[in-house]
C-alpha cells in the first residue's frame, strides 16, 4: 500500500511538472529579436555572443529549439517512374533489343524516362525505341518535400543545405566544435535567432544556444515584399537564398529550397506571369556544344519567360545550390504540388488564370 501511494505521489509531481512547463513555455511568445545585438560595444562580435548568452535569449532558445513544420505529400506516381543517366558521349537508339539502328542521342547531359528494363542488356525509353543498358544506368530523383508554412508565420528559419556536415561555433568567426552540441546535419531545419558578421565580413547564424553556423551552410526563408499589384497565387523565389515561398495574396503558404541558373546561364530577376503549364515536357539545348543537354520528361513544367520555367527536376537533388540552364529546378514533389495548386487559383474576368513569379535576389550569392 505504501508503494502504490508513493507512485501515485510521483506520478502527480511529474505530471504536475509537464502541466508547468507546458505553462511557462506557452507564456514566452516567440520573438528571437531579443538576441540580436542592439549595439556594439566591445565590438560586433562581442555584443552578438552577449545578446546571446543573455537570459531572455537563453529563454527563446528553450521554448523554441526549431521549427515544428508540416511536410507536404510526396508525389509517389512520379517518384516511381524509371529514369537514366545516359553516356554523356552519346547513345544509339535501336528498334528492338539487337535490332535495327534508327537514330540517336549526341553527346551532351543527357537523360531519359524508361518504360521497360526487363529485356537483358537493353533499356526501353517511352517512345518505344531501345538503347543498350551499358550506355547508361538508373537515376534514382530525390524525394526531398518542402514545408506548409503556418498562417502567422513572420520569422525567419533555415535549412542547412551543406552536404559535410559541420559542427555549430561558440561565436562567430571561429571553428567549430562538437562541444557545442549542434551538427549541421544536411536538411535539418533551425530557427535564425540572431545574424551577425565576424571581422572579415562573413554572415553567421544563431541557430541554438551559444551555437552559430555559416550563412552559406544554409538556405534562410524569410517573407518577401508582395509586389505592386500582385495578388493571388504567386511564388517569390530568390536567388540569394536559392528559396521559394508560394502566397496568396500577402499570406506565404509554403516554402522550399530550389536550383536556379548557373552563373553561365543566369536565372532573370523580375515579375513574369506562366504563361504554360505542361505535366511534362522534354528539354534540350546547346546541340552540338560542351554543354549540350537532352532531357525527356521534365515533369510538372511552369513557364514564365520564353523557355525558362519552374519545373520537377529528377536529375539532381543538389536543391539550395545554383544547377541549371536558367530554369528554377524543384524536386519532383514541390514541383507537383505548386503545379496543382496554381492551377486551383481563382481565375480573373475573362476566365484566365494568373499565376505571377516574383525573381530577386536578396543577396550576394557565394556559394561557386
Amino acid at each position: 500500500m505504501l508503494r502504490i501511494t508513493h507512485i501515485v505521489i510521483m506520478v502527480f509531481f511529474v505530471l504536475a511538472a509537464k502541466v508547468s512547463a507546458d505553462v511557462t513555455t506557452s507564456e514566452i511568445v516567440y520573438d528571437p529579436s531579443v538576441c540580436q545585438a542592439q549595439r556594439n560595444s566591445g565590438g560586433p562580435v562581442e555584443a552578438a555572443v552577449q545578446a546571446a548568452q543573455s537570459a531572455e535569449c537563453l529563454a527563446i532558445i528553450a521554448a523554441y529549439p526549431r521549427p515544428d513544420l508540416e511536410r507536404i505529400p510526396e508525389d509517389k506516381s512520379t517518384l516511381r517512374r524509371s529514369y537514366w543517366r545516359l553516356n554523356t558521349a552519346g547513345t544509339n537508339l535501336y528498334d528492338a533489343p539487337g535490332g535495327q539502328l534508327i537514330g540517336a542521342i549526341p553527346a551532351g547531359f543527357n537523360f531519359v524516362q524508361a518504360t521497360d528494363a526487363q529485356v537483358e542488356g537493353w533499356v526501353q525509353r517511352e517512345g518505344g525505341e531501345w538503347l543498350r543498358s551499358s550506355d547508361g544506368k538508373p537515376e534514382p530523383p530525390s524525394n526531398f518535400v518542402g514545408f506548409a508554412l503556418p498562417q502567422d508565420w513572420q520569422h525567419p528559419f533555415a535549412i542547412i543545405v551543406d552536404k559535410a556536415g559541420h559542427f555549430a561555433s561558440s561565436r562567430p568567426g571561429v571553428f567549430g566544435d562538437k562541444d557545442s552540441g549542434f551538427f549541421a546535419r544536411r536538411h535539418r531545419l533551425v530557427n535564425i535567432f540572431a545574424r551577425a558578421e565576424d571581422h572579415m565580413g562573413k554572415v553567421w547564424y544563431l541557430v541554438g544556444p551559444q551555437q552559430w553556423i555559416r550563412q552559406e551552410w544554409v538556405a534562410m526563408f524569410a517573407p518577401a515584399p508582395q509586389p505592386e499589384g500582385v495578388t493571388g497565387r504567386w511564388v517569390a523565389v530568390d536567388l540569394f537564398e536559392q528559396t521559394l515561398i508560394a502566397y496568396e495574396d500577402d499570406r506565404p503558404v509554403f516554402a522550399t529550397v530550389v536550383s536556379s541558373g548557373l552563373s553561365e546561364w543566369p536565372t532573370v530577376e523580375g515579375l513574369f506571369k506562366v504563361w504554360a503549364r505542361l505535366r511534362k515536357d522534354t528539354m534540350s539545348g546547346a546541340a552540338g556544344q560542351p554543354d549540350a543537354y537532352y532531357v525527356q520528361n521534365v515533369p510538372w513544367v511552369m513557364y514564365f519567360k520564353g523557355g525558362i520555367s519552374l519545373h520537377g527536376t529528377y536529375w539532381h537533388g543538389d536543391f539550395g545550390y545554383r544547377r541549371s540552364h536558367g530554369c528554377v529546378n524543384l524536386s519532383i514533389s514541390d514541383a507537383r504540388w505548386i503545379y496543382d495548386w496554381m492551377l486551383e487559383a481563382e481565375p480573373d474576368e475573362e476566365g484566365e488564370l494568373i499565376n505571377t513569379v516574383y525573381v530577386f535576389s536578396s543577396g550576394k550569392y557565394a556559394n561557386g
